[in-house]
C-alpha cells in the first residue's frame, strides 16, 4: 500500500514535537525538585541525617532527644538540630542556660546551649542549676554547691543536698537529719527533721521522727 509523502512527513513532525515536549516537561520537574538554600532548608537537611528515637519535653526553648544508639542531643522548636547528638549519659534538660551531662568516665559537668562544656565533667553527681547554684558531689561522697563558672561556693560537707528555692536549700547531715542552708552555706534552720522539702510560697513541708508531716516558715 502506498502512503502519501505528506502523511509520512506529518507523522514525523508529530513525533518530534512529542519528544521535545516530554523533554521540556522533564526539565521542569527536575527544577522543582532542586533544594532551596535557606537556613530552614539547611536544618531540614541536617535532620534527615539524624534519626531521633525519643524526644523529651521542651525547656528554655530546647528539647532533649536521643538516637537509637543512645546518643543525646537537643532540638529547637522548628525541629532543627541545636546540639548534635553525642555519647553523653544521664543528660538533664536546660535550666538557667546550662544542662547537666555525664561523660563516658561517669563524671558530671555542664554544657551551654551551643553544646560547649562550660563546667568540666569532674563531679561524682550533680543536679540542675536553680537560683544560680547547682548541687554537686565530690569524690569523697559529700555534697556542696557550685556557681555557673564551676567554682565551689558552698563546700562539699553534706550527706545530701537539694536545689535552692526562695534562697534556701534542704541538706542532710551525717546523722541523717534534714535542715536548711542559705546561699552563703550558713545553716539557718537546724538539721532536726526526718525529711524536708523545698520552700514554696514561704512554706516548706517537713516530717518529724514519727513520720508526721507539717509545714514550717
Amino acid at each position: 500500500m502506498n502512503i502519501p509523502n505528506k502523511f509520512i512527513i506529518s507523522s514525523i513532525l508529530f513525533c518530534l514535537l512529542t519528544i521535545s515536549a516530554a523533554s521540556q516537561t522533564t526539565v521542569v520537574v527536575r527544577q522543582k525538585q532542586a533544594p532551596v538554600e535557606t537556613k530552614h532548608a539547611s536544618k531540614a537537611q541536617s535532620n534527615r541525617k539524624v534519626t531521633w528515637w525519643v524526644y523529651y519535653s521542651f525547656n528554655e526553648g530546647l528539647a532533649l532527644a536521643m538516637t537509637r544508639d543512645y546518643k543525646y542531643g537537643f532540638v529547637d522548636k522548628t525541629g532543627g538540630i541545636a546540639i548534635n547528638p553525642r555519647p553523653w549519659k544521664n543528660v538533664l534538660h536546660f535550666s538557667e542556660g546550662l544542662a547537666r551531662v555525664q561523660d563516658n568516665g561517669g563524671k558530671y559537668g555542664f554544657i551551654d546551649k551551643t553544646g560547649k562544656i562550660v563546667v568540666p565533667c569532674q563531679w561524682k553527681d550533680a543536679g540542675s542549676f536553680f537560683e544560680g547554684l547547682a548541687s554537686v558531689q565530690d569524690d569523697s561522697g559529700k555534697y556542696g554547691y557550685i556557681d555557673k563558672t564551676g567554682k565551689v561556693v558552698i563546700p562539699c560537707k553534706w550527706k545530701n543536698s537539694w536545689l535552692f528555692s526562695e534562697g534556701l536549700a534542704s541538706v542532710i547531715d551525717s546523722n541523717d537529719k534534714s535542715g536548711y542552708i542559705d546561699k552563703t552555706g550558713k545553716l539557718v534552720i537546724p538539721c532536726q527533721w526526718k525529711n524536708a522539702d523545698s520552700f514554696h510560697e514561704g512554706l516548706a513541708r517537713v516530717a518529724d521522727e514519727n513520720g508526721k508531716y507539717g509545714y514550717i516558715d
